[in-house]
């Protein structure tokens, strides 16, 4: 993602609907989220959103939460407002840091936590807990989707049995993800796959 440096982010969101997005579900029902102009800041459509959240619906109740390219956050913020207990929000632009703040502020999201960082360099620091969701929406043209499938699995930071939410290319192979993962929902929308990853847990079956 690129942003120009001489704006704020409250000055670089559009009053359009391009740059706006919605919550659907949850307390937050409804409420719109802005976010600025970036290249690759695509929000996952409204209709993906409503299919992987009724995946997670069994698991989102007091679920810790990670957005790691969180971009808009809307990932993130659709999670607590249907009942997540926690969110750690990774974005690496400032600008859209800003407006991820601004936007936790509005909601009164006490539980958010928003890291301006590199994903791929936060994910190699120690982990200060494990999380039972991980939302991977990378940029397409890169790399750091396996790369972050990799850190993610093997630097515990999941929680046994959590999920992993992953956009790709709608051709793109999953043939990157760690072996121990299990893909139990997958999608496609045109030319966007989606799909949900799950992690062992003993005695633990398959939603």
């Amino acid at each position: 993602m690129k942003s120009s440096r001489s704006k704020s982010a409250g000055q670089r969101v559009s009053n359009g609907s391009r740059n706006v997005v919605r919550i659907i579900a949850g307390r937050w029902r409804g409420r719109r989220i802005a976010f600025p102009d970036g290249d690759g800041l695509r929000p996952t459509p409204d209709r993906v959103r409503e299919t992987v959240f009724n995946w997670l619906q069994p698991v989102i109740a007091d679920a810790r939460c990670l957005d790691l390219f969180a971009g808009s956050g809307v990932l993130g913020f659709e999670s607590l407002s249907r009942g997540a207990s926690h969110g750690v929000f990774v974005e690496r632009e400032r600008l859209v840091c800003e407006q991820l703040r601004a936007t936790a502020a509005t909601l009164k999201a006490d539980s958010v936590k928003i890291e301006c960082a590199d994903a791929l360099q936060w994910l190699q620091t120690p982990p200060r807990s494990a999380f039972d969701i991980v939302f991977l929406d990378p940029p397409y043209a890169s790399d750091a989707l396996s790369r972050a499938c990799e850190l993610l699995a093997t630097r515990s930071w999941l929680a046994p049995g959590a999920s992993i939410y992953l956009e790709t290319p709608a051709d793109a192979p999953l043939s990157f993800l760690p072996a121990a993962w299990t893909v139990v929902r997958s999608k496609r929308a045109g030319q966007v796959g989606y799909h949900l990853a799950r992690v062992p847990a003993p005695g633990a079956s398959t939603f």
